[in-house]
């Protein structure tokens, strides 16, 4: 099959959802703006930061004078920790609402505004991974919480509102419904197959080589053959692990590792802050399901740890990829190749742009 030169459907048997591919229209010409790149540069401290060392948050808060990783309950946060038990169903199940308890904290990497996980060393990488390790641990041990989802949103058009670089925590009582479905699809193909998923997956991307874009000694970047955004990415451990908790501490490090590069590589992309959504999913804290409990067991066989990022940009730093009409109302499609994308991502330099900026200037 010549998937370079025709219309495909490919199959992401991680979502049990399909994506139509059309290289094709790569071949017609493109009409739209091309952007000048602009340089984003921030200062390392802000004093109207309400993310920044010593300044004030919201409702007169104010922040240690922190030195690393700091982390602290959202102000704003989505869900709460003490609701009370109701729920609501009329019309036979059309009309249902459940009560929903849970935390929500943000997490700063670093003291300084302008550092972004990229231009951040691998040593202060490393802490904000442990301390990652450590809130999963810790919110999954809350007797109501099934699942920990930690995540970054990058950039104002991935609706950030603050460009101090930082993450988000949320801790939810039931499995939500993308984890959920990750969980049914990897539990059905151990049952089926006695495999994990993505190991399985991984090997044969490491076979084909067509879409890693890097490895190091515990994790492989690459785009994977489903994805839906234009330079959509996974990071994958080489060895099966359910969750960041089972991180050894070479791991950490790799980890931090394969952070730093992926990040580089799409700032370089576009010599820009990339935007981007990441996440991590990984195991519930709870042995349960959407249905109901499970054997851990299982639970543990089937779920691999792995890395999404979803960036929404296309041809320039601006320019960006919108899902609207068929890809609302019928289903995702891109143009660019996954192959494509991993190749572009694959040849770009480790070298953050911003670095070689200031080399320039002093020679």
């Amino acid at each position: 099959m010549h998937l370079a030169d025709y219309p495909q459907r490919r199959y992401n048997p991680l979502a049990g959802e399909w994506v139509l591919v059309s290289p094709h229209r790569t071949k017609r010409p493109w009409q739209g703006q091309v952007e000048k790149p602009t340089i984003d540069t921030q200062p390392t401290y802000d004093p109207t930061c309400y993310l920044c060392p010593g300044n004030e948050r919201a409702g007169g808060v104010k922040n240690p004078v922190y030195q690393d990783v700091f982390v602290f309950p959202n102000d704003f946060a989505a869900l709460l920790p003490e609701v009370p038990l109701e729920s609501l169903e009329e019309g036979g199940g059309l009309l249902t609402a459940r009560t929903e308890r849970g935390r929500c904290e943000v997490l700063c990497f670093s003291p300084r505004h302008d550092l972004t996980l990229p231009r951040m060393p691998v040593e202060q990488i490393e802490k904000v991974i442990r301390v990652w390790k450590e809130r999963y641990e810790a919110l999954g041990a809350e007797p109501y919480i099934s699942y920990v989802q930690i995540f970054e949103n990058r950039g104002s058009i991935m609706g950030c509102s603050n460009p101090h670089p930082h993450g988000q925590i949320w801790a939810t009582e039931h499995l939500p419904d993308l984890p959920a479905r990750e969980d049914r699809m990897q539990r059905s193909y151990q049952k089926e197959k006695a495999h994990c998923l993505l190991c399985d997956y991984l090997q044969l991307e490491l076979q084909k080589q067509e879409r890693i874009i890097f490895e190091n000694p515990s994790f492989v970047a690459l785009v994977p053959f489903w994805a839906v955004w234009p330079y959509e990415v996974m990071i994958l451990p080489k060895r099966h692990m359910a969750a960041i908790n089972q991180f050894t501490d070479q791991e950490i490090h790799d980890f931090g590792d394969a952070l730093k590069r992926m990040g580089t590589r799409y700032d370089n992309l576009f010599l820009t802050n990339f935007p981007y959504s990441m996440g991590f999913h990984q195991k519930p804290t709870k042995a349960v399901t959407a249905e109901g409990p499970i054997e851990p067991a299982l639970q543990e066989a089937s779920w691999h740890f792995h890395v999404h990022y979803f960036p929404p940009l296309l041809r320039s730093a601006t320019v960006r990829k919108f899902m609207v009409g068929f890809e609302l109302l019928a289903m995702p499609q891109r143009d660019i190749t996954p192959e494509a994308a991993a190749e572009r991502l694959r040849n770009l330099s480790e070298q953050h742009y911003m670095e070689q900026q200031v080399e320039e200037t002093h020679q």
